[in-house]
């Protein structure tokens, strides 16, 4: 009998990280895995709740974030296809640090925790390229500090286009729309929503966007990463 899994192996291929993991630790995560479904609005898991595995989003998009006593949002980033999240837990144990929400329906791949534990342990070599992905997280998390220091908006808006649409690891093919409403992305970069217009018009107009409702449409990638400031080797 056909995987389910099998007709998203292109997909998941298509994503740097996974591509480069040995053969033998692919096949045994996927062997691990399961297909989810989670309905808009849904949470996938909540901030202190215990951890819950590994995940790639492979339809549909989440939102990580968190929200304070006072109901103030502070957004983190949107997951879309293919982004690969979760693994901190598996070298701390400790709760989740945000919320995990479904922007509208989603399909997730997921790797439980214990599976995946019970294989490092079996496989202890295969840590490193856990490390790996979880280093990419943090050098674009560097970045974002970096941006939100020192970098003027128009490039701060730019730069986190890239690193939503590059998935944390490489744009998929043929993938150019971005599912994000205009509020969503001021709440991430800390901006009023006039002036994320403002902005997102201007990049329209030199035919770097395409501006659609709930939607933001990559039309020029390069003329995107030029004017975010990041090169090809930071995704």
């Amino acid at each position: 009998m056909p995987s389910p899994l099998a007709p998203y192996l292109p997909q998941l291929e298509a994503h740097p990280w996974f591509a480069a993991l040995p053969p033998a630790l692919r096949e045994a995560l996927l062997a691990r895995a399961a297909l989810r479904h989670l309905p808009a609005g849904q949470a996938l898991f909540r901030r202190g709740d215990p951890p819950c595995g590994l995940y790639a989003v492979l339809a549909g998009s989440l939102t990580i974030g968190a929200v304070d006593p006072q109901g103030k949002e502070a957004l983190l980033t949107v997951a879309e296809p293919v982004t690969w999240f979760g693994e901190i837990a598996l070298f701390d144990g400790q709760p989740r640090t945000h919320d995990a929400i479904a922007l509208d329906d989603t399909l997730l791949l997921h790797v439980p925790q214990a599976a995946l534990l019970a294989l490092l342990d079996a496989t202890p070599q295969y840590w490193r390229q856990l490390a790996l992905l979880m280093a990419q997280k943090l050098r674009l998390s560097f970045l974002t500090v970096e941006s939100m220091s020192v970098m003027p908006a128009a490039q701060r808006l730019a730069a986190r286009l890239m690193m939503i649409a590059d998935g944390y690891g490489g744009i998929s093919a043929g993938r150019t729309r971005i599912r994000l409403s205009q509020e969503k992305l001021a709440a991430m970069l800390s901006l009023t929503r006039q002036t994320t217009n403002q902005l997102l018009k201007a990049l329209q107009a030199d035919g770097i966007v395409r501006l659609h409702v709930g939607e933001i449409e990559l039309v020029d990638v390069d003329a995107l990463r030029r004017a975010s400031g990041l090169s090809d080797g930071t995704h």
